[in-house]
């Protein structure tokens, strides 16, 4: 039987349990301060992830497909060795997978990534060498490593600080709320709007210029944002003070559903790659045996990777989601809606550059920022260490873990 069928019934089942990985990790850490705040049950977050998350992934994640399936590896190196490229992505895969499965295990939040970019790196390293490795586009991708949590961190911190000296640490809490309230919901749907319709939903054929897409965002945005106005028009001022900012806390709870919604749809569309990617290359090519440099991915796959994310917040992210959402830091649904605010712009900005940043850098960078707003003893400093200690043994693990799996795979297909 052709070597491409084993190849190919090896790698679907290995896609899955990557996307499984992904979102027991990483979808966790997306939904962990929506949880950790009280503004979702975990059974809410799994809904509101299931259906956000698959539409990120199905609507706007093939174009960080692209980066991580062409851009890591040069395939040019791979020309005379098509199955060598096929079985280098199912080590990948598969190391990437046992990696995030282990972390989730413990409840640390580790970057998907890291894990899949590590294990591209390692299998192309043992094959024919550094030379095949795109190192310009490793050092971008590092790049992204950096600025992703540092801009997440900044724009929750500014969000955060805002709220709190407009609302929070106002005379009258509720007068200020519904005065800024329709500003915050004119903001985060505009961003989201413009999102989808500047060169975002291609697969759905829709790609307006950017004047155009600023234009739809902002009339939507107005709307949103005076339909969010007549919401909060009810809500009535007692005087007490407590209660008051407990009626505030209450609002920004239904503010953080939305954005746990808008970071779920950024993470479907930034981190479907990271399963989808490698099996899009073993699928293109098994079915030519060649490879090919210019191949679209298909939408079903697409739909095989945001079922797989979903199915595993569902069963196995609780873990994580306690990590995120409860040990860095206090969250109150008013720095969660900071955090994920940031988060979430930081992700689909990278996503539409198509670098494929980590969303738990992130998110984490997010939840930092909110925290320090608060002084830097509001931050559990052992929490953070240990993370970052997780970030930083990620990629050598998995390269290394990937070299075994190539070799392993190699030699059980007969090609050692």
């Amino acid at each position: 039987m052709d070597i491409y069928f084993w190849i190919l019934l090896i790698a679907f089942p290995l896609g899955l349990y990557m996307a499984w990985n992904i979102g027991a990790n990483d979808v966790a850490n997306a939904m962990g301060t929506s949880v950790g705040s009280g503004a979702l049950s975990f059974k809410q977050a799994v809904v509101c992830a299931g259906i956000f998350e698959f539409l990120g992934a199905v609507l706007v994640g093939g174009h960080v497909t692209q980066t991580i399936r062409k851009g890591i590896i040069n395939p040019e190196t791979f020309v005379a060795m098509p199955e060598h490229l096929a079985m280098g992505m199912m080590a990948a895969l598969l190391a990437s997978g046992l990696w995030l499965h282990l972390a989730s295990h413990f409840g640390l939040p580790v970057s998907t990534t890291h894990s899949i970019v590590g294990g591209v790196i390692g299998f192309g390293f043992i094959v024919t060498g550094p030379a095949s490795v795109e190192w310009g586009k490793v050092g971008q991708i590092v790049i992204s490593w950096v600025v992703s949590p540092v801009s997440g961190g900044l724009l929750s911190f500014l969000m955060f600080t805002f709220i709190r000296s407009k609302v929070l640490d106002s005379e009258h809490p509720v007068k200020a709320l519904k005065r800024i309230t329709p500003f915050l919901i004119f903001l985060v749907i505009t961003i989201l709007c413009i999102s989808f319709a500047y060169k975002g939903l291609k697969n759905l054929h829709l790609d307006l210029p950017l004047p155009e897409a600023l234009l739809v965002g902002s009339v939507v945005g107005v709307l949103a944002g005076l339909a969010g106005k007549l919401l909060i028009k009810k809500i009535t001022e007692t005087g007490d003070q407590e209660l008051d900012l407990r009626r505030v806390e209450k609002v920004f709870a239904m503010l953080q559903i939305m954005t746990a919604c808008y970071v779920a749809f950024a993470h479907g569309a930034n981190d479907v790659a990271n399963a989808i990617g490698p099996l899009a290359a073993i699928y293109a090519i098994a079915q030519s045996g060649s490879v090919i440099m210019n191949v679209s991915v298909p939408i079903w796959m697409l739909f095989l990777g945001g079922i797989g994310i979903v199915f595993g917040l569902a069963t196995f992210g609780y873990k994580v989601i306690q990590t995120v959402g409860q040990k860095i830091t206090e969250i109150t649904p008013s720095r969660g809606f900071s955090a994920e605010f940031g988060a979430a712009t930081t992700v689909l900005i990278c996503s539409k550059m198509g670098l494929p940043i980590s969303t738990t850098h992130t998110l984490v960078g997010a939840v930092i920022g909110v925290g320090l707003a608060r002084g830097i003893s509001a931050l559990n400093l052992g929490i953070i260490r240990s993370i970052i200690s997780s970030w930083v043994i990620t990629i050598p693990f998995t390269a290394i873990l990937s070299m075994v799996c190539y070799k392993t795979t190699a030699l059980l297909l007969g090609f050692l």
